[in-house]
């Protein structure tokens, strides 16, 4: 698609190409620091390079939930607002952290590592090597396993539970699940109260599959976020649903030509 539209459309003014990836990537370079098996052989790829000696055109590489953080901030809940944090609850916990109207990079571009903040210092062990992580509590594949988990536990029947299946049950007040929702809030109200505390943002925003599970969600985890957090930093920081274009994922990604063009940031 991208050769279809830069390379074979002359009258088509292409002013540069932007990225949003899964993974840990070194901002100024472009690489990918980090990635998961789920994508064999993709960590180390030199992606700016490769795309800028492909195309001829300035190249910004970018974490996925980064690119989102710029949606948010052009046309979601985040517009008008310098300082912010995004969650994205999928099948793992990605986030972004805007400070001052800009994004939180850090030394080489791994900040927004959010879904690896340990909630519970002996909680299970995280792919990442660590303990309790927000990731074994808030994602998506985290909900549905700890499900079944549970359902073993009780002497249930075990199905194939997923995500959309545990909101469901949960809307319905039955009690397995709404212990494995409530220890989910728990856990994230946590993590958005120690960053409140750290950050002091005006608006917390949370995206990914598990936002799905609507208003019931988010009432439950401003309550649970109230009783956490200092009553004096409060007042000014929201929490709200993000953005829910179709397309918010390449609109970021598109956003950072013109965002760091402005910036006058270097190829």
């Amino acid at each position: 698609m991208l050769q279809k539209v830069v390379l074979e459309q002359p009258d088509f003014r292409v002013r540069g190409i932007g990225i949003g990836s899964a993974g840990q990537i070194e901002w100024a370079s472009g690489q990918i620091r980090f990635s998961s098996d789920l994508i064999p052989g993709y960590q180390g790829t030199q992606l700016k390079k490769i795309m800028q000696e492909r195309f001829h055109l300035p190249v910004h590489v970018d974490n996925d939930v980064n690119v989102l953080a710029l949606t948010e901030k052009r046309f979601g809940a985040g517009k008008g607002i310098d300082d912010f944090i995004c969650l994205a609850l999928g099948t793992g916990v990605g986030g972004a952290i805007v400070v001052n109207g800009r994004l939180v990079h850090g030394a080489w571009g791994a900040a927004g590592e959010l879904g690896h903040m340990s909630v519970n210092f002996q909680g299970p062990l995280c792919i990442c090597g660590g303990r309790g992580c927000l990731e074994q509590y808030a994602s998506g594949t985290s909900i549905a396993r700890r499900m079944k988990e549970k359902l073993v536990t009780e002497g249930l029947p075990v199905e194939d539970v997923d995500t959309r299946q545990v909101f469901t049950r949960w809307h319905a007040g039955e009690p397995l699940a709404s212990r494995i929702m409530e220890e989910t809030i728990a856990a994230l109200g946590t993590a958005i109260a120690s960053l409140i505390h750290t950050f002091n943002p005006g608006l917390i925003v949370i995206g990914g599959g598990v936002a799905e599970a609507g208003e019931l969600l988010f009432d439950r985890l401003r309550q649970e976020v109230r009783n956490r957090t200092m009553a004096s930093m409060l007042d000014a920081v929201r929490i709200e649903p993000a953005y829910k274009g179709n397309w918010s994922g390449m609109i970021g990604a598109a956003l950072q030509i013109w965002e760091y063009a402005d910036e006058g940031v270097q190829q």
